[in-house]
Order: structure tokens, then sequence, then C-alpha cells
């Protein structure tokens, strides 16, 4: 994995060399054409001077080792080629550093400084509307009301109805809303916090925001700091 990363609100870098792409496909194609050498090798040795191999066969064969050859280096230019492509693609995504980003996603981080936090828009005008936080698990930690409205933030420091602090971590967040009448209205979520590190993994740019990693491809906006 290689990543890119802020240090005491500074751009820095960190780079860890390592990529799984093609890693295995290359080293299977590599084993089929060691043991493709020793057959054709040990053919020859042994083939009957009297009776020698048929010109075509050995010519067949001549084919499929170039063919083998061939599959290894294509192999290797498309494993270049993406390590490439996913370097340039985090290099870009670095600008995002210690810039607000929100996600399509009712998954954010909390972290020990900052709270989790989100943005919500109703469909409609709403009458009340409960939030729900639920844990990695998928156990619920946390069921509040809030001031209705039809679109606005949500931020939970991890403070539970005990008194006592949730760990840091990845948190969902559902809202259940109802207008007047007490009919269900639809709320989307996304996630909101500072990205603070750029990373990749098996090709993908996954930006660190509170601690946990979000993928690049869940972004949908960016701002500067509040």
């Amino acid at each position: 994995m290689t990543s890119i990363s802020s240090t005491n609100g500074t751009n820095g870098t960190n780079a860890s060399v390592g990529s799984a792409v093609g890693n295995s496909a290359l080293a299977k194609t590599s084993a089929d054409f060691d043991m493709f050498l020793k057959l054709l090798t040990t053919q020859m040795q042994n083939q009957d001077p009297l009776s020698p191999m048929d010109t075509a066969q050995y010519t067949q064969q001549l084919v499929q080792y170039s063919q083998v050859e061939q599959s290894i280096q294509q192999t290797g230019t498309l494993k270049d080629i993406l390590n490439r492509l996913s370097t340039q693609d985090m290099a870009q995504s670095s600008s995002f550093i210690g810039r607000e980003a929100e996600f399509d996603s009712d998954v954010s981080g909390l972290s020990a400084t900052t709270p989790a936090q989100w943005n919500f828009t109703a469909e409609r005008t709403v009458g009340s509307l409960l939030a729900t936080v639920i844990d990695s698990a998928g156990k619920v930690v946390d069921t509040r009301p809030i001031d209705p409205a039809t679109s606005g933030a949500f931020r939970w420091d991890g403070t539970l109805s005990n008194g006592s602090r949730a760990p840091a971590g990845s948190y969902s967040l559902s809202l259940s809303g109802t207008d007047l009448s007490g009919t269900k209205v639809p709320v989307k979520i996304q996630s909101v916090g500072t990205v603070r590190q750029v990373t990749t993994a098996d090709g993908a740019v996954k930006l660190g925001v509170n601690g946990i990693d979000m993928p690049a491809s869940k972004l949908i906006r960016v701002s500067a700091a509040s």
C-alpha cells in the first residue's frame, strides 16, 4: 500500500512499496513457462536419432514457447501500467488533504479529538427526526431525537446515554423522519470530515478521514476546511 498523509497540519509523504495487482497471474504464467522449457528440453534430449521429432511438431512447440513468453511480458507491462495509474491517481488526490470532504455514505469516523459528522436532506418537510448511531459490528450505540429540518447537519462526539464515551472507529447513521401526519419521510445522509491522508491499495484510492479510510469513488464534494 502507498500513502500520502498530512502531519501537524502540513502536507507530507509516507510511501511504502508494494502492490498485489497482477502478482498471482504473473507467478502462475512464469511457472508454466519454466515447466514448458523443461519439457521441451527433455523431449529434445531423449528423441530417437533414427526417428527425430517431426519438424511441424517442433515448429508448433516453438510457437507455443513464443506465446508463453509474450504472455509473461504482457502481464508485466500491464502491472506496470496499473501501478503508474494508481500512483498518478494518488498524487492527484493528495490535493484533498486538509480540505473538508463529503461522501455519499452513511459511515463516518469518530476520533478522540473529532466527532463523527453527517449532512442530511429530507425529501419534504419533516415534523420529527430520530437519529440512530450504529457501530461497525451493527450494534445500536445511541438513539436520540434531533431538531426537525428539511436539511441540516448532525455531529456525534461519542457520548453515550450512560455518560461514557464510545471508542474511536467507524459509525453509521440512520435517520427516521416523519411528517406532521406521521407518514415516513425518506432522508438522504452524507458523511463529512477533513481529509488527513491519501492511500492506495489494490489500485483503489482511499481518503483518510477521522481515522477511517473512505473510498474516493464515494466523494461527492470538496471544500475549504471549516
